[in-house]
Formats: C-alpha cells, sequence, structure tokens
C-alpha cells in the first residue's frame, strides 16, 4: 500500500530515480514564477527537491500557495538540462514534474523569513521559534546538539560509565547562584527546590556502590542570563568516578572531548596532545583570566619590579600598598597612529580602569609615550626583557590590587588579540586549569568563604585545615583538588576529587561558619553516607550546551537551544512565567505580597 504523504524524502532523489513516479510532502520553501513555467523548492526536514510544473490546471492554484504552506505533490521524476543542474543540492540533478498535489496546511503571512538567512529582533524570534528553528542555520545547530549528545552518550557507555537519571524536585544546595522553588501542596510552607546541578545525588551513587555514573543533567539556576550562559536551565555531561584520583578524571575524559570535538569540529583543528595544565594562580598572572584563550598568544606579566622605586608616583604607591602592576605586550603597534592608543584606554575605562598607560618602542628602540620619561634607560630595557617585546612593539600597564589588576590586564588582553587579528579561528584549544584556592575572602559579609565548591577535597586533607584554622592568610593559601576544563576561553566543565570525609566535611563547613548541627541538617544525606563507607571519588561537569555552542561557531548560546529563553528569563513562545490562578495559590498555601499584587495589577494595565 502506498503510503499516504512520501515515498522519499526530500534530500533522496537523483539520476537514478529518473522516470519514477514519487510522492513527496514538505515546507513551501521558494517559489520561481517563469510565465507558464512554476518551481518551487519544497522543503523538508532533510533536505530540498525542486518541483515543477506548467500544467494551467495546477499552475494557478499551485502559485497562490503561500510560503510555508505544507504540501503534498505527486509526480515523475526528469532530469533537469545540464545547464540547470544545482551542484550545492544532493538533488540538484533533477526535479519532480507534479501531476497531483494537496495542501495539507495552509501558512499565514509569515512574521520572519524562514528562506533567508536575516536577523530578526530577538523577541520576534523566540514569539515564533517554532519558525525560526526552520531556518537552515538553527535547524542544522539543534541537528547537530542532537548528534553531539548521541556521541557523548556512546563515548561514556564504551568508557563503563553506566546511565543514571536522578531527581528534579529536591531540597536547596549551596551551588552558588538562587535556587527556583517549588512549592510543595501536601507539605504546607514548605519547598521543592529544582537541581543546581546533581552533585550531591551523582556522590551518593558513588557512596552507594556503583563505581562509573553519567547523565545528560538538566540544571537549574536563577541567574541572569548572557552570551554563554543561557538563563534558567543549561544541560551538562554529568560524570562521577570511584576509587580514583585526579590524574584518573584527567585520562577519562580528555578523550571523550577530543574526540569528540574532532568528529563534529568541521575542518577545524584539534590537538592530539594532553590538555595543557595551568594553575589558577598562573591563569589569573599571564591571562588575567581564570578561562584563558589559548589561541591568543600574548602573554601578561608582573612588571611591579620593573616599576617599583621609579618616579611614577601612580604606580609606585599601587606597589608600596602592597599592589601590583601587570604589563601587556602589544606585537608591532609602536608605528600605530596615536588614536589606536587613545581607543585602547577607552576600552579600559569602559571597563572600569581609571586609565590605562603604555610604552612603545620604536624600530631604533626609543621609548616613547607619557610614561617613558619615568624608567632609565637600565630600567626600559629591563621592561622589554620581562614583556618579551622587541623595537616595534608596545606595552600596556594596568595596576591596583592583584584581582583588579589581573582583571584589567585580561580584558586588554582579549580586545589586543581581536584588534590585532593574533586569535587562530580555525583551531580548538583545550586546557585544565588547576589548583583552585580552596577558600575565599567574602568582603561583603567580612567572612570566610568556599571559593569553588564546598565538597572538594582540601590539598593536605585535615591536617592543613586544621593547621591554617584561625590565620586568615594561611586558609586563603589552601588549595583544593579542584580542575576546570576551557577551550577556547569558554569554561566547559567545573569539577572536583570530592572530600570523602566526615571529619574532613565538619571541619571545612565549621571554618565558613557553620556548626555541626546545620551541616547535619542542611547535608544530613550526605554526610549520613560518609559515616558508613564512602569510597574516594571525583568527577567533572561539562556543559553540553557551552559545547555545542563551539561547535557549531555561534556567539551566542541560545542558537543551539531549541526553545531558549530570552535575557530576562522569560519563555515568551509559551507565556511563563504566569499568574496563578487564586484556586491554585489556596492549594499551595501562597498569598501573594503586596508589592507582587501591584506589580501584576500595573502589568495588567499595561496589556490593556
Amino acid at each position: 500500500m502506498a503510503h499516504q504523504y512520501r515515498t522519499h524524502k526530500c534530500s533522496e532523489l537523483n539520476k537514478s530515480h529518473v522516470g519514477q513516479q514519487v510522492k513527496l510532502s514538505g515546507w513551501v520553501h521558494r517559489k520561481r514564477d517563469h510565465g507558464q513555467l512554476l518551481f518551487i523548492d519544497l522543503r523538508d526536514h532533510y533536505g530540498v527537491t525542486q518541483i515543477t510544473t506548467s500544467d494551467p490546471k495546477l499552475f494557478e492554484t499551485l502559485a497562490d500557495v503561500r510560503y510555508e504552506s505544507v504540501i503534498t505533490v505527486s509526480g515523475k521524476v526528469v532530469a533537469r538540462d545540464e545547464a540547470t543542474v544545482n551542484k550545492d543540492l544532493p538533488t540538484g540533478e533533477i526535479e519532480v514534474v507534479v501531476s497531483d498535489f494537496i495542501v495539507e496546511s495552509a501558512a499565514d503571512t509569515l512574521p520572519l523569513q524562514v528562506n533567508a538567512d536575516r536577523e530578526f529582533p530577538e523577541e520576534t524570534r523566540l514569539r515564533y521559534r517554532f519558525l525560526d528553528l526552520r531556518r537552515e542555520r538553527i535547524h542544522n545547530n539543534i541537528v547537530l546538539r542532537s548528534n553531539v549528545i548521541a556521541s557523548l552518550r556512546r563515548r561514556m557507555i564504551e568508557q563503563g560509565f553506566m546511565e543514571f537519571q536522578t531527581p528534579i524536585l529536591t531540597a536547596s544546595s549551596p551551588e552558588g547562584a538562587r535556587d527556583y522553588l517549588v512549592p510543595s501542596r501536601v507539605h504546607p510552607g514548605k519547598f521543592y527546590a529544582l537541581p543546581q546541578a546533581p552533585q550531591q545525588f551523582k556522590q551518593l551513587l558513588m557512596v552507594s556502590g556503583f563505581d562509573r555514573y553519567f547523565q545528560i543533567a538538566p540544571c537549574f539556576r536563577d541567574e541572569d542570563g548572557r552570551a554563554d550562559r543561557s538563563p534558567g536551565e543549561f544541560y551538562q555531561l554529568d560524570m562521577e568516578m570511584s576509587f580514583v584520583t585526579q590524574e584518573d578524571v584527567f585520562g577519562t575524559i580528555e578523550p571523550v572531548l577530543r574526540d569528540l570535538f574532532k568528529e563534529f569540529a568541521n575542518g577545524k583543528r584539534v590537538s592530539d596532545e594532553a590538555f595543557p595544565r595551568i594553575t589558577y594562580a598562573d591563569s589569573m598572572l599571564k591571562y588575567g583570566v581564570d578561562k584563558p584563550d589559548l589561541r591568543n598568544p600574548l602573554i601578561i606579566v608582573d612588571a611591579a619590579k620593573v616599576w617599583e622605586g621609579s618616579g611614577f608616583g601612580i604606580f609606585n604607591s599601587v606597589i608600596a600598598g602592597g599592589g601590583t602592576v601587570r604589563a601587556i605586550p602589544a606585537p608591532a603597534t609602536a608605528g600605530k597612529p596615536r588614536s589606536f592608543f587613545d581607543k585602547m584606554i577607552a576600552f579600559a575605562q569602559e571597563n572600569g580602569a581609571k586609565g590605562l598607560a603604555y610604552i612603545a618602542f620604536d624600530e631604533s628602540g626609543e621609548a616613547k609615550g607619557p610614561i617613558a620619561k619615568f624608567l632609565s634607560p637600565e630600567k626600559l630595557e629591563e621592561l622589554k626583557q620581562t614583556a618579551n617585546i622587541s623595537n616595534g612593539d608596545s606595552v600596556f600597564f594596568s595596576s591596583g590590587d592583584e584581582l583588579t589588576a589581573a582583571k584589567i590586564a585580561g580584558l586588554v588582553r582579549i580586545q589586543l588579540g581581536n584588534e590585532l587579528e593574533l586569535i587562530d579561528k580555525n583551531v580548538f584549544k583545550f586546557c585544565w586549569v588547576v589548583d583552585f584556592p580552596y577558600f575565599e575572602w567574602n568582603e561583603d559579609e567580612d567572612r570566610l568563604d568556599f571559593s569553588h565548591n564546598p565538597f572538594s577535597m582540601p590539598q593536605g586533607g585535615l591536617e592543613v585545615l586544621e593547621k591554617a584554622a584561625g590565620n586568615k592568610a594561611e586558609l586563603l593559601k589552601i588549595l583544593a583538588y579542584q580542575y576546570d576544563i576551557v577551550c577556547n576561553g569558554i569554561e566547559l566543565s567545573s569539577g572536583a576529587i570530592r572530600n570523602h570525609k566526615p571529619e574532613i566535611m565538619y571541619k571545612a563547613f565549621g571554618l565558613v561558619g557553620y556548626d555541626e548541627a546545620t551541616v547535619d541538617e542542611r547535608f544530613g544525606g550526605m554526610i549520613r553516607a560518609f559515616k558508613f563507607g564512602a569510597p574516594p571519588h571525583g568527577g567533572l561537569a561539562p556543559g553540553v550546551d557551552r559545547i555545542v555552542m563551539l561547535l557549531a561557531d555561534e556567539p551566542n548560546i541560545r542558537e543551539v537551544i531549541a526553545f531558549p529563553m530570552n535575557q530576562r528569563a522569560e519563555d515568551i513562545l509559551m507565556g511563563a512565567p504566569a499568574t496563578a490562578t487564586e484556586k491554585q495559590l489556596r492549594e499551595l498555601n501562597i498569598q501573594l505580597s503586596p508589592k507582587a499584587r501591584e506589580a501584576l495589577a500595573k502589568e495588567k494595565e499595561n496589556a490593556a
């Protein structure tokens, strides 16, 4: 029995099918009216086939069918004339002469064009996302995403990992962002939290005796969106392993990511070498960030010793106050016009710097710039050696406390890399950032806090915590078995070797202000499990959205998510978040605050 809608997909027909009667279904993609001859590009998920008719009975009706209407056509496959062959299409050597057609679904006037890669306002694209997803580039991105996830799943299973699903309705966890809370109907006044990550559950799976776990896990965080982070929810390749060291984790995940990127690199290079390892301290010094883009060859250096005791009062004051001066080389820029330097200064000021000093060494070696006069010839030569620059190069300077100087230097390095076209766009460069500080100082609350992940193992274990207790400077020196994977300046993954010993967990949380009773209350499941034999374990969780964003060469993560929210965490297509009815609120024992009621009333008034 013939299929009701198609004998072939719109990517399948070629010269071998010439003479056959076929049936195709799809969307009207393009039309070309040549008088008595009508051509239509018919598109489905798989590709495009050109259909044509000169039959007066069909011509007028087909010509009136709007773009993106769904039609089913029957007809005969014929070969195209050599002059009209489209070598860019798999079906470009044939066309289908229509003998009959049915309009399955007529389309209204389109709010955005599907057959052109034009930019449209974000609100239009998200409100009509089902149309946006029909456009070739976005459609291909979502197909790529599916293929990447399938490849990740296959590679993990091949390495002996088992896939488990962890709860979506759970308890709040200190992952560093705000939770999404879900009110409980049967437990008035109590709330579930959507998981920011399956952190505790995957550790509990290791305690439960499972050796290698993974999951393509949905995670939920109530935080603002940005280019590389979707507001609301995201997906990660969550994994955990028992009886492993940091080296074991590295050796397991590196081939998975390396081979995945090679599979979908689309002509870009991926190194066969082990991912370079950069300590957090070196990363902040050399690159000004903890997610360095190694495609950029510029290396930041500490120039405090060069300027110490110089005649430049601003740098002297910074150094005397415990701050530093960072130098950012700018190769082959000494001959550039003053506007180049002014532009870089303006860029730094836009990003919070008070200014951006510089020195340029012309081809003869003469130092130029407003602050060059403050360094002796010997110090100028020392600067060139320190910053690894030559005649014809320039060097920019940022100053302040260590974090401020690093931040500005890092931004300037990135800007220079782009301005001077130093970044190789045809390569994926990975690295590990390791040895993160275990603690950081919370300036707002004037107290110690965890800097990365509260469930990580400190390097040195219980002994180092006890030895440093009460000494802020020593506590801030403690490092953790924590690590990130970075690719082309994008953080793909955070992970750690976990703290699996109750006494270390109690001590670490105690140092940041949690007594044992609070730890038992907030992390009861975890601490109880650790008291009944927990294996040493560790893992990480590469972000699926960011991996696909890199492979698709998209600057915004929204382009690789089927139904993303806008920057205000709104789902414009489905109308979320939405108001709840009074009945729903009563069932959940929730009463809106006067502020919330006022906001809803104003919103309703504006809509009217």
